[in-house]
């Protein structure tokens, strides 16, 4: 059973949460990147990422997945913002076929727990199993404990 990391990270915090979910696994692992890139700057990017929201934008994602069929379980990492997944995501089940696939979301925040973005994350890959999400915030122990109820 083929298992796939897709993690968006700007402040490399998504980053971090993914490389520690794929040494736990040894999943695959893919950072999700834009066509355009955001600005540095976090009030910057915010206002990017309220206007996609607000537009319902799909920015343009230059990531290609080889072989993407051949996963049955993805672990999907992204920051929540405004409580939500980022458009950017959007793009990639625009993309890709996630049918009949097995969600793990996990996502970072500086404040927001993860059951505020899972409604988005469910409607969002609505043909898929999406499972309970994980917040990272740096406790490898309870990330740990989180993934192996999945392996």
């Amino acid at each position: 059973m083929a298992k796939l990391i897709i993690y968006f990270s700007l402040s490399n915090n998504t980053k971090k949460a993914a490389q520690k979910i794929q040494e736990l696994t040894g999943s695959d692992i893919v950072r999700l990147e834009p066509e355009t890139k955001y600005p540095e700057n976090y009030s910057d990017y915010a206002a990017v990422a309220q206007k996609e929201f607000d537009e319902q934008l799909h920015p343009q994602i230059k990531t290609e997945i080889k072989d993407f069929d051949k996963y049955e379980t993805i672990y999907l990492g992204y920051p929540t913002w405004n409580g939500l997944i980022p458009m950017i995501f959007s793009t990639l089940a625009d993309k890709y076929d996630f049918a009949n696939k097995t969600i793990i979301p996990f996502t970072t925040s500086g404040s927001s727990s993860v059951e505020v973005s899972m409604p988005s994350v469910k409607k969002l890959f609505a043909k898929s199993t999406v499972t309970d999400g994980f917040r990272y915030d740096n406790n490898d122990k309870q990330l740990k404990e989180f993934i192996e109820k999945f392996n």
